[in-house]
């Protein structure tokens, strides 16, 4: 069975010294080294893979680095500071990789005792001295990097802060590299064809390949159909206890179009499930946009009336699914989902100006593994808008803070991020089949509505849980593309 692809960043790392230096401050070059040994140590407890290139004190030794990072295809070099370095024995570090720079400006100390400190202990923390310097040769060079400073070390007292923001904000960026090597070379199949007339939902396989380095493994229904069908007894039966045990079946409700769960419609659910469970493990996928309209009840249609459930089951493993073809939506779940937040396929659903809230939330599959309680299959006797009928999930996500996360397209063909946090929270939810949402923004539903329309987005995004834009903001610049947050 196919699961979530490993997302373990590999990082580039190399400390930066003045070889002039060591000969006349005797021990300096081996206190740095345990100080770049302490960094590498803490950044592979935060399940990175860590190639060093060591303490790179002349502009061979920088080249020499480059060439180590290139043939490991590092996702984001960290150049530490240990002292004052030239900027000239830096640039070649980094020059020709093709990777992203994040400056690491870690003092070991919180201040100096200025009385009775001696040059040679002074160097061993002047990693500030050159930070503009080799900021201005990659700002000039073209090459991609932000800087993060703070404490090396914990620290007692008011400077500790120091210390946990800077370490933070690495570990942050540390998991947007691990999404960066989760997007290039993930395999996204894209089953059947778009929603007929959603404009917004028309992607450019090209610019997912070339910009997120993503390739889209374009699938019959056939693919499908064939897996279904050779599900045996036994999967089938497994399957059915496992959706028992996930969710809870509701009786019809008040919709009219609402009907009961019969044990054909749950089979057939299991039954596709088992066929996408096959498919993604087959054609070794990461993640699944589909749709497929069918006609007059053919066999199509009822296959792709059957795909709910087993692509709810798929999300919440990891390989999220969405729905009328929305490739890219399909890449900001995924992108949610290795950020820890999880990412259900969700769209605007309505304004609520009693409340100041949005209802979000869509029909078709959702990331049941961030539902507020047990997730709910209804019976449906019709799918608003499209063909079929069958079996649906409906849930609205864990209550608290929110984030939403779209991928749209420019004009100019460019890939763009739009984001927001929130708050989910509690109240009544829809009973129609659907999940929803009732999230809160810092603007009210009516701004919010219009500040998120003029970046041009598609109409559908991700939903995921916790506050999250400090992690996205680092994936886009990781992946070279725009990035608006909507926020009062």
């Amino acid at each position: 069975m196919a699961c979530q692809r490993e997302t373990k960043p590999k990082l580039g790392v190399f400390g930066i010294g003045l070889a002039a230096y060591w000969p006349q401050f005797p021990g300096l070059k081996e206190r740095l080294e345990g100080y770049q040994a302490q960094v590498e140590a803490q950044l592979a407890g935060m399940g990175a893979e860590v190639v060093s290139a060591g303490l790179v004190d002349s502009a061979p030794a920088a080249q020499a680095a480059g060439e180590i990072f290139t043939c490991a295809r590092v996702d984001l070099i960290l150049c530490y500071v240990g002292t004052y370095a030239t900027s000239s024995q830096v640039l070649p570090a980094v020059l020709h990789v093709g990777s992203p720079v994040l400056v690491l400006n870690l003092q070991p100390i919180p201040a100096l005792d200025y009385p009775n400190t001696d040059t040679g202990e002074w160097l061993a923390n002047c990693a500030a001295c050159c930070v503009p310097e080799i900021s201005n040769a990659f700002a000039r060079s073209r090459i991609p990097f932000n800087v993060v400073t703070g404490l090396l070390s914990a620290a007692d007292g008011p400077a500790g802060r120091y210390y946990d923001r800077a370490w933070a904000e690495i570990a942050d960026w540390v998991a947007a590299a691990g999404v960066r090597r989760t997007l290039y070379g993930s395999r996204i199949g894209f089953l059947g064809h778009t929603y007929p007339g959603m404009l917004d939902m028309y992607s450019d396989f090209t610019m997912h390949h070339a910009q997120l380095g993503s390739h889209v493994e374009v699938l019959e229904m056939d693919d499908l159909q064939q897996r279904v069908a050779a599900a045996t007894p036994a999967e089938i039966e497994a399957k059915i206890a496992e959706i028992r045990q996930i969710f809870d079946i509701a009786e019809p409700g008040r919709d009219r179009i609402s009907l009961p769960v019969t044990s054909e419609n749950l089979r057939w659910s299991a039954q596709v499930s088992c066929g996408l469970d096959r498919l993604v493990s087959d054609f070794n996928l990461q993640g699944l946009t589909y749709y497929y309209r069918g006609l007059n009840g053919n066999a199509n249609e009822e296959l792709g009336a059957g795909v709910i459930v087993g692509n709810s089951l798929l999300t919440a493993r990891g390989i999220p699914a969405s729905g009328e073809g929305d490739l890219k939506t399909c890449m900001a779940m995924l992108i949610m989902d290795r950020l820890g937040a999880g990412g259900s396929y969700t769209e605007f659903y309505a304004l609520d100006f009693n409340e100041d809230f949005v209802l979000m939330g869509h029909d078709g599959p959702g990331h049941v593994a961030i539902s507020q309680g047990k997730p709910v299959l209804r019976g449906l006797g019709l799918y608003h808008g499209k063909r079929g009928y069958g079996v649906s999930v409906e849930f609205n996500v864990k209550t608290g803070p929110i984030t939403i996360l779209g991928m749209t397209q420019t004009a100019e063909g460019k890939l763009k991020m739009l984001a927001a946090e929130g708050e989910c929270v509690p109240g009544p939810r829809l009973q129609i089949g659907n999940t929803n949402s009732r999230l809160k923004f810092s603007l009210d539903p009516a701004e919010f509505m219009d500040r998120w329309c003029e970046q041009g987005p598609t109409h559908h995004c991700a939903l995921g849980v916790g506050r999250q834009v400090g992690k996205i903001r680092k994936v886009a610049r990781l992946l070279g593309l725009d990035l608006t947050v909507v926020a009062a």
